[in-house]
């Protein structure tokens, strides 16, 4: 005991370095004051400060922070919108000028998310004031754009930097909600008609143009199976021409009469008209008077070509 007595004085400074010794955890900076004043920040881990004298005023968070927000804002057409979206913001750095900015702007946290809230949905509302209600949809990306370039510059000043900010959802009014549905349903609509339209006009094309190609096929099979019986016919006429020179030549060197020839050609007619007529009425003179008419006839159409 006396000697605990004796020595009261390192007991007491003992107490005194261990009362001084402060804990900071990973992703907080302490900031230090003595009476009231800054003094210094404290890293994570382990740290030292002077018992009774300093102390810790506020732990600063560097970690990103997020906050949901929900506002409205009036287009220049007077339609209102509703908006959804998520803040994310974090400390600048962890340099010491920039702790020291974040610990004394404002009074608390509650006091920098109102200021931060206010000052983005003053933009947003500024932005949608300039816009018409048929453009907010397609003006998403616009909106963010706007808020990052014009709220950056406060939060710097602020020791904050804007990371992100979403806008999850944008609605309007019942009203014009259900406006809004009829002009697409109209367009669509519209559109539908258009590409029905333009469907039948290629189909009904196409099938002219068929057409058209079949019927030019047809005709130019026609004309070439005409040529092709012309040739056959004279063709044959001029086998059937030059086999009756060779038989009337050859009955003129035996002394034979030639209109034996001109009746060969009538017997051989009869008798293809009998064959060949299918049931058709085919009114013919048969008598010997009649054939001898018809031998006359031909026999002056002879003359007459080799008058000719």
């Amino acid at each position: 005991m006396g000697m605990i007595l004796s020595y009261w004085w390192l007991l007491l400074l003992i107490v005194f370095v261990f009362s001084g010794l402060v804990t900071i955890n990973q992703g907080y900076i302490g900031v230090v004051t003595m009476f009231g004043k800054y003094q210094r920040i404290l890293r994570p881990g382990l740290n030292f400060k002077i018992p009774l004298l300093e102390q810790i005023y506020k732990k600063v968070s560097i970690q990103n922070r997020s906050v949901e927000m929900e506002f409205q804002a009036v287009t220049v057409d007077q339609a209102n919108v509703y908006f959804k979206s998520m803040l994310l913001y974090s400390v600048q750095n962890a340099d010491e000028d920039t702790i020291r900015k974040v610990a004394f702007k404002f009074f608390s946290d509650r006091d920098l998310m109102q200021a931060l809230v206010r000052t983005i949905e003053g933009n947003i509302r500024a932005f949608v004031a300039t816009k018409k209600q048929s453009e907010i949809l397609g003006l998403r990306r616009d909106i963010v754009e706007f808020v990052k370039e014009h709220v950056d510059s406060s939060l710097e000043e602020w020791g904050y930097h804007l990371l992100d900010l979403q806008i999850n959802d944008i609605t309007f009014d019942q009203a014009i909600i259900e406006s809004m549905s009829k002009v697409v349903a109209s367009n669509n609509l519209k559109a539908a008609a258009e590409n029905e339209g333009q469907a039948l006009l290629i189909t009904k094309t196409k099938a002219a143009e068929a057409d058209g190609n079949s019927i030019k096929i047809a005709a130019e099979a026609e004309r070439l199976a005409a040529q092709l019986r012309g040739q056959g016919v004279a063709l044959f006429r001029e086998e059937v021409a030059r086999g009756m020179s060779q038989a009337a030549e050859q009955m003129k060197q035996a002394n034979l009469d030639t209109n034996v020839i001109l009746f060969s050609m009538w017997t051989e007619a009869i008798k293809n008209f009998a064959e060949y007529g299918k049931g058709n009425v085919i009114f013919l003179d048969g008598s010997s008077e009649g054939m001898a008419r018809t031998m006359r006839e031909i026999m002056a159409m002879q003359q007459m070509d080799a008058k000719k």
